[in-house]
């Protein structure tokens, strides 16, 4: 699974003893109308109880400076980042993130060993940047935008008008 690049986002929420905060890059949206998001996360977490305790979390899409934030909350609290949190609608957000999201948890759905927290959005914001990626077990940065970056859709994996039937190899 480490081969497929995502982006690396901080996943926080208020309990009674403070803020609590993960590094986390299973999140994904879910649903447009209503806007929904998800993120997985390992049932030995701690965040796990935290989580259904709390019934909140934010979502905190990380920039490319922003490494050290994401490592802290790894389990790396020997760096220090500079960062802070911002509460709004009810949840902590990593202050100076490309995009920040709160939801308010709507379902939970037992996935193995991990759970799948749905959550509904309450709240959006983002800023330009270029964001932090995770591949194969380490970091990346982008280093330049794609090729062509106008959207097109003349070419979608398979042929849409076929001059003979359909044949997968393997």
């Amino acid at each position: 699974m480490g081969r497929f690049a995502t982006g690396v986002t901080i996943i926080g929420t208020k309990h009674a003893d403070g803020i609590h905060a993960m590094t986390a890059n299973g999140f994904m949206s879910v649903s447009l109308d209503p806007a929904l998001v998800m993120v997985s996360i390992a049932t030995k977490a701690k965040m796990h109880e935290r989580l259904l305790a709390s019934g909140r979390y934010g979502v905190s899409f990380l920039g490319a400076d922003q490494e050290t934030v994401s490592r802290h909350f790894s389990g790396r609290p020997d760096l220090l980042p500079d960062f802070s949190f911002d509460e709004i609608a009810g949840a902590p957000l990593v202050r100076g993130a490309l995009a920040r999201i709160s939801v308010e948890v709507v379902d939970a759905h037992r996935a193995g060993d991990h759970t799948l927290f749905i959550g509904k959005v309450h709240h959006l914001d983002d800023t330009p940047g270029d964001p932090l990626v995770f591949y194969s077990g380490g970091y990346r940065h982008l280093l330049r935008a794609a090729h062509d970056t106008a959207y097109s859709d003349a070419w979608s994996g398979f042929c849409l008008e076929p001059t003979g039937p359909l044949t997968l190899a393997g």
